[in-house]
């Protein structure tokens, strides 16, 4: 009994470090981007230009070399953790099924990658398909996030199910919400990288212009869906902040994630400025999660796997509008 609690208490640290691994993964995807970096191991994957170990590596070839390197490493702690989830929790346990979900879509995430470099969406391409699946990678990308918070939050929690079905509207908001705002900023970091303005009234010259294309007009829109956005995640914490611990933390994200916004734009949108951005949208993103598993009815198993339904309480209860 107590080896099994230990197995348990490792891998709550383990899950919750695969997480946090998780986010420079995607910071460096990000830089790869911006970079220009995106097409260094030519329209060549899984392999690096056509080698499992490129020789004579330049700048661009090394970033994308990196994060190959670094996805492959991601990959073999999320299946370690999928096959850890099934040795130490019992069947049909919550941390099971979403350590298989995290799995599932870091395979897509894979895919997705692949398809970027093999279809040429890289580098200075500027096509619309570049920017539909770029948003395609993105939703994935925060659905593996999201995926992996439940499994370390559940196994943290010791939770047997979650019921997500009975998720009010207004929490099931903020989720999409938040999905919504990454979209666009994704979009708008792209059209940063290539179509970078020279002053801040240089560019909204481009982007109010009447030969402006869809990518640029997105960038002047998306400030104001982050601020009304935020509005909305804000409000949604107020709404439960005396009985989760997390709205506060989600308080505190949504103005930092606003006023860094507002200095990456008038900065013209330099790369570690849109880093820390991004940065704070997954550190946001995986306390939204958090909000909302935090206010959902639970049930739990004990060392002996007996399961015990708590009682209803202020802090399980839903509310609707």
């Amino acid at each position: 009994m107590m080896d099994d609690e230990k197995n348990r208490e490792w891998f709550r640290v383990f899950a919750w470090a695969v997480l946090a691994y998780n986010i420079p993964v995607i910071l460096w995807g990000a830089y790869v981007r911006a970079s220009f970096s995106g097409d260094g191991c030519g329209a060549h994957w899984p392999f690096c230009n056509g080698q499992l170990i490129p020789q004579n590596m330049g700048a661009p070839m090394a970033i994308e070399f990196t994060h190959r390197l670094m996805t492959g490493l991601d990959s073999a702690a999320v299946i370690a953790l999928c096959v850890w989830a099934f040795r130490a929790f019992p069947r049909a346990h919550a941390v099971r099924l979403y350590s298989v979900l995290s799995l599932i879509f870091l395979f897509v995430e894979a895919l997705l990658g692949a398809g970027l470099v093999l279809l040429r969406y890289v580098a200075k391409d500027q096509s619309a398909g570049r920017a539909w699946y770029l948003s395609a990678h993105l939703t994935n990308t925060m659905l593996l996030l999201g995926a992996l918070t439940i499994t370390a939050w559940t196994a943290y929690r010791n939770v047997d199910r979650v019921g997500f079905a009975s998720v009010p509207r207004f929490q099931l908001g903020a989720l999409l919400v938040t999905i919504g705002i990454g979209i666009t900023g994704a979009i708008v970091a792209l059209g940063d990288t290539l179509f970078p303005a020279s002053s801040f009234a240089a560019g909204l010259r481009q982007d109010f212009s009447s030969t402006a294309i869809p990518l640029l007009r997105l960038r002047t829109l998306h400030p104001l869906l982050a601020i009304l956005g935020g509005a909305y995640l804000i409000w949604t914490a107020l709404r439960v902040i005396k009985r989760n611990r997390v709205a506060a933390a989600v308080i505190t994200l949504v103005l930092c994630q606003l006023a860094a916004g507002a200095v990456n734009l008038s900065l013209l949108a330099p790369i570690w400025m849109q880093l820390i951005h991004l940065f704070l949208a997954d550190v946001l993103w995986i306390h939204v999660v958090m909000l909302v598993l935090n206010d959902l009815p639970q049930r739990q198993r004990t060392l002996g796997d007996s399961i015990t339904i708590p009682k209803p309480s202020s802090s399980v209860q839903v509310e609707r509008w």
